[in-house]
């Protein structure tokens, strides 16, 4: 395969087609060799338009999935963000190279340590990874700008937006299928959350988090 194809391809059929426009992103994404973040099983499907299986029932999602967080996260340089979900280290490495400093998150050991092998090898070093499953209790409050979730939850914990400095953003897919919506959060100064919906997706659950209470018949 020519990665420098393929990747072009990528962006160009993939990526522009989805509506992503801003040109830092596409720049990103032109550049990042995802090739670097795919199991080595899978490295022929790299840049094509579908989930790619990394152990423990995670995903990579699309490309185009994982550009158009990007996008709608808005990143600044300055700013300090949090991911849940570190899965490959793939989308990761997109929000390291876009702000100043990135925790990540990942309930997975393994797939810890390997997201730490590939973002080095990308030589990418703004980012530190720690293991924790669901809310992260441990981290100081009002401490990051903006906060991504690398796979749907049924609902946006409360809890997540204390992590939230004030007017700071969330970013995340939420519903059940077949129904979910990527939805805006930005923490307002009296500490609640403003959301609004931007896009229709379905993509995997988010471990550790609780999922919505089924119907009793």
């Amino acid at each position: 395969m020519n990665t420098e194809i393929a990747r072009f391809n990528m962006v160009e059929q993939q990526i522009r087609t989805w509506q992503v426009l801003d040109q830092h992103v596409l720049a990103l994404l032109s550049q990042l060799e995802r090739e670097w973040f795919v199991p080595s099983a899978y490295h022929a499907l790299a840049y094509s338009d579908t989930e790619i299986p990394i152990g423990h029932g995670e995903h990579m999602l699309a490309p185009r999935v994982e550009a158009r967080l990007l996008q709608d996260l808005g990143l600044q340089a300055h700013e300090q963000v949090l991911e849940i979900g570190t899965g490959s280290g793939y989308l990761t490495a997109l929000l390291a190279m876009s702000c100043a400093h990135v925790t990540s998150l990942e309930c997975h050991a393994d797939l810890l340590t390997q997201a730490q092998k590939n973002l080095q090898r990308a030589n990418i070093h703004n980012v530190r990874l720690l293991q924790n499953q669901g809310v992260p209790q441990p981290l100081p409050h009002a401490t990051f700008d903006a906060m991504v979730l690398g796979g749907s939850v049924a609902t946006v914990p409360d809890e997540l937006l204390t992590l939230l400095k004030p007017s700071g953003r969330l970013l995340a897919v939420v519903g059940d299928e077949p129904i979910m919506q990527t939805t805006l959060v930005r923490r307002q100064t009296d500490g609640t959350g403003h959301s609004r919906v931007l896009w229709d997706v379905v993509i995997p659950r988010l471990h550790g988090f609780a999922d919505s209470t089924a119907f009793q018949f």
